[in-house]
This record gives C-alpha cells, sequence and structure tokens, in this order.
C-alpha cells in the first residue's frame, strides 16, 4: 500500500461569514434602536398630572424662556411658525404637533404658537408637560 505525504501547507480559517455576520447584527441593533429627536434648548417643562406620553413621531415646536420659537432645532420668526408647520404636514402622515414650552413663557405667546399651529392644518395639538417629555 502505498501512502501519500501529507499535505503540509497550513490551512487558513475563513472569516467572511464572521464579517458577514457581524454586519447584520449592526444592521439589526441600528434599526431596532429608538431614535428621539429632542432640542438642546435647555427648558424647564410645566407639570401636570393628567399628562401621557406624548408621540415620538410629532413634530415639536419649542418655545423657550426668552420667547424664541424653534421649528425642527431650527429658530423662525413668529409670523413662519404657519408656514413651517404646514409644510411639515404635507411631508409627513402624522397630523400631530407638539409645542414644548417653558414652564416661565407667558401665556399670551404659548396661546398664539398652539393658534398658528392649528392654523396650519395640524388636527392634534398638544402642550408637552415633565411627564409627557419622554
Amino acid at each position: 500500500m502505498k501512502l501519500r505525504p501529507r499535505n503540509t501547507e497550513r490551512k487558513d480559517i475563513d472569516i467572511s461569514p464572521l464579517i458577514d455576520v457581524v454586519f447584520i447584527l449592526l444592521i439589526f441593533f441600528m434599526v431596532s434602536t429608538t431614535f428621539i429627536k429632542d432640542t438642546q434648548v435647555d427648558l424647564q417643562r410645566p407639570s401636570a398630572a393628567s399628562g401621557s406620553k406624548a408621540s415620538t413621531s410629532a413634530l415639536r415646536v419649542v418655545l423657550d424662556q426668552r420667547g424664541q420659537i424653534y421649528v425642527d432645532d431650527t429658530p423662525v420668526k413668529p409670523w413662519m411658525v404657519q408656514t413651517r408647520v404646514r409644510q411639515h404636514l404635507r411631508e409627513s402622515s402624522d397630523g400631530a404637533v407638539l409645542v414644548v414650552a417653558d414652564r416661565r413663557v407667558v401665556a399670551e405667546k404659548l396661546i398664539d404658537v398652539v393658534d398658528q399651529c392649528r392654523l396650519a392644518g395640524a388636527h392634534d395639538v398638544g402642550v408637552v408637560t415633565d411627564a409627557e417629555a419622554g
């Protein structure tokens, strides 16, 4: 019986399946992560006993303590709020708008912003409190 000599060549491990699995896991974790869009404006939100969790897909209109208005983290003038909200509602299927106001804001200014959102066509306008912040 004739014996063949052993192959002394070194066999490398193929790592391409490992790389595929790592990329699939990376994509899974990126898709399953919830991204919460919140502004970087420092606010003291008012509290309410009857507050409930807010929708994360709603447009956020921020009103800070100085009376500055932000729509999607962009500072806007009061007369531009209606236009920006209307533009967002055309692009989005969700008609909800959340007004995030500082507790030191004058009520007249808050009502004016809520009114501008409703005039833009938002069917669901709410004011964010501490309980709804998530």
